[in-house]
């Protein structure tokens, strides 16, 4: 008889970034995914009962020291591994889980739920868009050194309706790459549907410039550029199409900062209906091509 299917888990977390070398494992060094992996197999008895340790697939990567609030992640159970998990208890298996991976992750990784993935969900390739907000104070009296791990301080005051203008130049369907460390062979076509800016005027944010970002998917250090060409602009150091310059230049610009990591959260990772999730995966997964973009928001050289 052949073994049966594995139980696809879906695993909506969340993290401190501030003490991890970021999402992905990395040898010798303390990472989220690394966290993660080794608690299910404590929690899975991977070696126990001589099975391969557990591989997780994130929605997203983060960088080192940014957080999240909305993550969210899959991994394969083996079936028989899943019936048995609430042992003599009277919890579901996805309760069991939850509780068991709880009682075993570092206090700055939370389990916020688990449950059975519904048919064709993939965490990275089924996701419609991921959605990030960076928070700056540049206001001495309302500095906060409780918040200091997830809050940038800026020392000059910001001009926000120059930001905001200058952000929106830069949405739609382009290449990145001016915005993003190249990897090779890996695609900086992006969708960005949301670079606002807004100066909170209420909640625990209230007083500070936040940056609310929504893309189908970033590349590396994307979002942190696109915050650092807007930091530029809000300085007026820049004029309102110095984002849109550099998108259209295609290559990163020395003048253009990279944000501080430690302001960036992701808050929340957006599917599709459950019956869509497959398609969307397949449609993720096709190759994005240079001829798939939007007029670029400027005039390239020599046009």
């Amino acid at each position: 008889m052949p073994p049966a299917t594995p139980v696809r888990v879906r695993i909506d977390l969340a993290y401190d970034g501030t003490d991890f070398a970021g999402w992905a494992r990395q040898p010798g060094l303390r990472t989220v995914q690394g966290a993660v992996e080794d608690g299910l197999a404590l929690v899975l008895r991977s070696e126990h009962r001589g099975h391969a340790a557990p591989r997780v697939t994130v929605a997203g990567r983060t960088d080192a020291g940014v957080h999240a609030r909305g993550q969210v992640l899959h991994v394969d159970i083996p079936a028989e591994v899943w019936a048995e998990l609430p042992g003599r208890s009277d919890r579901d298996p996805a309760t069991a889980l939850r509780t068991r991976l709880t009682g075993v992750l570092p206090p700055d990784v939370v389990i916020r739920r688990a449950q059975v993935a519904a048919d064709g969900f993939d965490a990275r390739f089924s996701a419609l868009a991921r959605r990030y907000v960076y928070r700056i104070c540049d206001d001495p009296e309302l500095r906060d050194p409780l918040r200091r791990a997830h809050v940038v301080w800026h020392r000059r005051p910001l001009d926000v309706a120059a930001m905001h203008t200058g952000a929106q130049r830069v949405l739609g369907r382009h290449d990145f790459a001016a915005f993003c460390k190249p990897r090779e062979g890996a695609t900086t076509i992006r969708t960005l549907d949301e670079l606002s800016w807004t100066r909170a005027s209420g909640g625990p944010d209230a007083g500070l410039v936040v940056a609310t970002v929504r893309a189908d998917a970033f590349c590396h250090s994307m979002v942190r550029a696109l915050v650092g060409a807007s930091l530029a602009v809000g300085e007026h150091r820049r004029g309102i199409d110095w984002p849109a310059e550099l998108l259209v230049g295609g290559r990163r610009d020395p003048g253009s900062a990279v944000a501080p990591p430690h302001g960036l959260t992701l808050e929340e990772v957006l599917y599709p209906p459950d019956a869509e999730l497959a398609a969307r995966a397949v449609r993720t997964r096709a190759p994005r091509s240079a001829d798939d973009v939007e007029r670029p928001p400027l005039p390239r050289p020599g046009d």
